[in-house]
């Protein structure tokens, strides 16, 4: 599913709602509820751009460039069963275009013609979006017939005052921990990828045989039981959602309405522990990601173990490179929907001309870069 151009309202030119007035230090604004195509209908974002040219140049805008990918999730988002939109959409539209009736508590708001006074305002740029222009982006793919959305209407605003409460509310916010939203996901009732991520790496930080044991940091904080390097938990549950789901959004919303999703043979080569998730396989699942890393710390105990500056091995991007590698080895041994022993998997690994020292930050740069030479050089000495 993509956003998509959604044409106006067949000669619409007004739309109207109910509104509370709100009374803060900055004045009044108002509080309404929109429906979702009529908010696309009458929003614009006034993006970021230069105007001028060399020493005269200005900065006009105060919107961030829209980013497609994260307009294409939210789109995949508003089709969930349990899609929600609870913070506002705020707005800053000309006293031209908005009429609020006191006695009813309704907003109208309509296209201007222009007086000579004040310029003309099509339909179509009513609002100026100060946030949630990604939001609106994504409501463009929405195949439902009816999402509400609640929005705070600022009223003649200069732009200064603009960008002030653009950059308030970006700034103001605390970008959620990535580790703590995958552990949240323990708590949801319905079967998922991301549960089922979360459960394997708790299951592997607290066992005290496994070979990451106390290495996961849960919530993504910087204690470690353990005392060894270790990786956070969004990192874990990344690169094993690779290997699971291509469209994590869209099987957790399948599962919550009482569904399973679907094995599609073309994705067997590319989610390789796939059916595993779909079977209801999870401790066969546990136990293949328990056997490699077992391999790994076996057949490099130094590079894995060490508390030593220096050693990546079982850093992010040490870590990353081997959850690539596992997918060559059962692509290149035809063992999909089996699992492989420790056994197997060291004989593996005992043939590689690498020792302990090799695997040091000198080698191997923290970053993709070192994640995807480790990578290479894996298969390099496999072969593949």
């Amino acid at each position: 599913m993509s956003t998509v151009d959604m044409p106006l309202t067949s000669g619409k030119s007004f739309v109207s709602f109910k509104c509370i007035e709100i009374k803060q230090p900055i004045g009044c604004f108002y509080i309404g509820s929109v429906e979702y195509k009529d908010l696309i209908d009458i929003t614009y974002s006034d993006v970021r751009r230069i105007n001028g040219e060399r020493e005269f140049e200005s900065y006009l805008g105060i919107q961030r460039p829209l980013d497609k990918k994260r307009s294409k999730k939210i789109a995949d988002y508003t089709n969930t069963v349990d899609a929600s939109f609870p913070t506002s959409v705020i707005l800053s539209i000309p006293s031209s275009c908005a009429s609020y009736d006191e006695k009813t508590g309704v907003m109208t708001l309509s296209a201007f013609e222009g007086d000579g006074e004040y310029d003309e305002v099509t339909y179509e740029n009513i609002a100026k979006v100060l946030d949630g222009q990604h939001r609106i982006e994504g409501l463009k793919g929405y195949q439902g017939d009816s999402f509400d959305i609640n929005v705070s209407i600022f009223i003649d605003l200069d732009v200064a005052s603009e960008g002030y409460i653009f950059s308030t509310v970006n700034l103001a916010q605390t970008k959620v921990n990535k580790s703590l939203v995958y552990d949240l996901y323990d708590l949801a009732k319905a079967r998922s990828p991301q549960k089922l991520c979360h459960n394997i790496a708790v299951v592997l930080t607290s066992r005290e045989d496994s070979p990451f044991y106390g290495r996961i940091k849960r919530l993504g904080t910087a204690e470690n039981p353990s005392g060894k390097m270790g990786i956070t938990q969004a990192a874990f549950v990344q690169a094993l959602m690779k290997h699971i789901s291509r469209e994590e959004i869209k099987d957790r919303d399948i599962y919550k309405r009482g569904k399973i999703p679907l094995l599609d043979k073309a994705d067997l080569d590319k989610l390789i522990f796939r059916s595993f998730m779909i079977d209801d396989r999870d401790y066969e699942l546990v136990d293949i990601i328990w056997n490699y890393f077992s391999a790994i710390r076996q057949r490099w105990p130094k590079a894995w173990d060490s508390a030593e500056q220096g050693y990546m091995l079982s850093k992010t991007n040490g870590f990353m490179a081997c959850m690539r590698f596992i997918k060559d080895i059962y692509l290149n041994r035809g063992r999909l929907g089996e699992v492989i022993s420790e056994e197997e998997f060291l004989a593996i690994f005992s043939q590689f001309d690498i020792d302990d020292e090799e695997f040091t930050v000198d080698n191997y740069k923290p970053g993709s870069s070192g994640e995807g030479a480790l990578y290479r050089r894996f298969k390099d000495c496999a072969g593949y």
